[in-house]
């Protein structure tokens, strides 16, 4: 009891130093909720839509321009602009106007009826490769859809019925499905990373910087004291309000993107509220252990910045650490934000059981249970450092 009582009054002050400190509000619920609306509506139709495209139809007949409508019925393709030369639209392509253009030589339609395989050509812009690889799609859609119509009117003329004229067009009909998210939304497939990573650097940030400035506002010995110099005490009593402020907006970003807007679980709550759980234990593990490790509020909150920053890389959201240089695939294992996505993958987005992300849980537990290796150094630098600007 008498250690729980100490706990409490060391909570008590934190409580009231967070209170008081504009930089704790902003950074443990302003600046969490910013990132979360904004990430989120950022990408809330899920796909971009109505991405600017250029044509070059030096044929000019039937066939291209119904090529060109259908193009442009296309949900994420809006036909904006005609060119007269491939020059012209490769410079519009260059100055942002549009991202990709389809080009009919003179000819094309003459040659498609007599079977002699014209060149119908498209550019893309590669450099944003969102709006590249989705174009890129549409238009190759269009050029198969347009010489299949073609074909098809052929054999059509030539009394060829309807399923014999599918059967030549597509002699294997594929059967295709997105598991986990069918509708190729990116809004579930970047928000439920990027934000984490950010509420990761956020945790880090704010638990290094809280014990940091005990030292810079000389209150560190007060606090010392206040534990009897027991470093476990001081540590918990000003880390448990911090948890329970990370821990709710962790939880309601959770409720907003499962419960409210939706985005696949089939893991269930429990999964969620354990990953929550493990992901704000282990973001403040290694804030103080990041401390201990360098006890200087510049150096620690150093740390904390390149690993949160390096964790969007490494990973592996968006580029597989598998296929990574091997060393950089080790450092990957040494970042948290890494293993929260491997959890949120295995078992809440794809439903699997805890045990297939046993790895993972275990590498959280030991993230926070890094200060174990520091906090003899955290203490002395409480009783002994003088902080130097």
């Amino acid at each position: 009891m008498f250690v729980i009582r100490k706990i409490f009054y060391i909570a008590r002050r934190e409580c009231g130093i967070l209170a008081h400190n504009p930089i704790y509000l902003f950074c443990m619920i302003g600046g969490p909720l910013i990132v979360i609306l904004f990430f989120t509506s950022l990408m809330d139709n899920g796909q971009p839509t109505d991405m600017p495209c250029g044509i070059v139809d030096l044929d000019n007949t039937s066939t291209t321009r119904a090529m060109t409508r259908k193009l442009d019925a296309f949900e994420m393709t809006k036909v904006t602009a005609y060119y007269n030369s491939v020059d012209e639209a490769r410079e519009a392509i260059q100055r942002g106007d549009i991202y990709a253009f389809l080009y009919f030589p003179k000819g094309t339609t003459d040659k498609i009826l007599a079977n002699r395989q014209p060149t119908i050509s498209f550019y893309y812009n590669g450099v944003v490769m969102l709006a590249g690889n989705m174009m890129y799609k549409d238009l190759t859609t269009v050029t198969t859809l347009g010489s299949a119509a073609v074909g098809a009117a052929k054999l059509s003329a030539l009394g060829k019925t309807p399923v014999e004229i599918k059967a030549f067009l597509q002699p294997v009909s594929v059967n295709l499905h997105m598991i986990g998210n069918p509708w190729a939304n990116y809004n579930v497939y970047l928000s439920t990373i990027m934000i984490p990573g950010i509420l990761f650097l956020f945790y880090f940030l704010i638990t290094a910087y809280s014990i940091g400035t005990e030292l810079k506002f000389n209150r560190a010995h007060e606090w010392m004291r206040m534990a009897d110099n027991n470093i476990f005490v001081a540590i918990a009593g000003k880390t448990i309000p911090q948890f329970m402020v990370f821990f709710t907006v962790f939880m309601c970003f959770s409720w907003y993107i499962y419960g409210y807007l939706g985005f696949p679980h089939p893991g269930g709550i429990g999964k969620i509220v354990l990953l929550a759980l493990l992901t704000v234990l282990a973001a403040q593990g290694f804030g103080i252990f990041a401390f201990g490790l360098m006890p200087s509020l510049r150096m620690s909150m150093s740390i904390c910045s390149l690993w949160g920053v390096v964790g969007f890389s490494a990973a592996g959201a968006t580029y597989p650490v598998f296929a990574m240089d091997s060393m950089i695939e080790a450092i990957a294992q040494l970042i948290p934000l890494r293993h929260y996505y491997m959890i949120y993958q295995i078992c809440i987005f794809n439903g699997y059981p805890l045990s297939d992300a046993w790895p993972n849980i275990a590498a959280l537990i030991i993230f926070a249970a890094l200060p174990l290796l520091t906090l003899w150094n955290v203490k002395k630098a409480m009783l002994n450092y003088v902080y130097i600007p």
